[in-house]
């Protein structure tokens, strides 16, 4: 998977400096991490799943089409495998729960992370 991935993100980066003509890297900060326990990767997909609400791209999980959440819920389609994080919970409302649940959390996070970067450019 890291392979596959870093060819793609290298082959999308030498397409995008030539169109525009710049060079550089479009993806700084990318970090892959192995996932070695159940208990992480429920909390990595809770995480991918807020990441668009913590960011304020959107207000409503659900409205957001770039995402997998609704399909990990089964009200839409796609190519995920979901059985390995939804066998952890007893329904899909369990694990909407487990995902929301955290919000004003991860969102207190984020905000620490924000201030602790201002506070590094005084």
């Amino acid at each position: 998977m890291t392979t596959f991935l870093s060819k793609i993100t290298n082959s999308y980066t030498k397409y995008f400096n030539t169109k525009y003509q710049r060079g550089g890297p479009l993806f700084v900060g990318f970090k892959a991490s192995m996932i070695e326990s159940d208990e992480q990767l429920l909390h990595v997909c809770r995480y991918i799943h807020l990441n668009p609400l913590i960011e304020h791209v959107v207000r409503d999980l659900k409205k957001f089409p770039y995402s997998s959440y609704l399909e990990f819920l089964g009200e839409k389609s796609g190519f995920c495998i979901k059985e390995e994080v939804l066998r952890h919970f007893t329904s899909l409302q369990a694990y909407e729960t487990f995902v929301l649940d955290s919000q004003d959390y991860q969102k207190s996070i984020k905000q620490m992370e924000r201030l602790k970067l201002e506070g590094a450019r005084s």
